[in-house]
Formats: structure tokens, C-alpha cells, sequence
């Protein structure tokens, strides 16, 4: 059943695959406005900071491997 099935780029999964990606880069951001509301006064914004750092890591992070291994 699986030999039987042309390989190539399913728009379905890719989708749902860069739908998910943005999910998770939006949902990062919004955790880090969540720690700052727990944090001290003076600590807001390095939490803030801290937060999108890991977002901009993260997308670096994304584009030069990620990608290609989630297929």
C-alpha cells in the first residue's frame, strides 16, 4: 500500500506544518507578557527580552534546520 504512493510535497501537511509554526511563535511572545506579569517590577523587561531573544534563536534556528527535518 505505502510503495504505491508517488512521494512529493503534500500541501495538507505543509500547511499544517507551517500553521503550527506560527502558533508556537506567537504563543512564545505571549508566554514571556505571562512571566512578566509574575515577574518584579524591575525584572519586566528582561523577561520580555529573554522571550524574544529565544523567538529570534528559535526562527534562525527553524530556517537553517528544522525545516528540512521536519519532512
Amino acid at each position: 500500500m505505502w510503495g504505491s504512493m508517488s512521494v512529493g510535497i503534500d500541501t495538507g501537511d505543509t500547511a499544517w506544518l507551517l500553521i503550527s509554526t506560527a502558533l508556537v511563535m506567537i504563543m512564545t511572545p505571549g508566554l514571556g507578557f505571562f512571566y512578566a506579569g509574575l515577574a518584579r517590577k524591575k525584572n519586566i523587561v528582561s523577561t520580555l527580552f529573554q522571550c524574544f531573544a529565544a523567538v529570534g534563536v528559535i526562527s534562525i534556528v527553524w530556517i537553517l534546520w528544522g525545516y528540512s527535518l521536519a519532512f
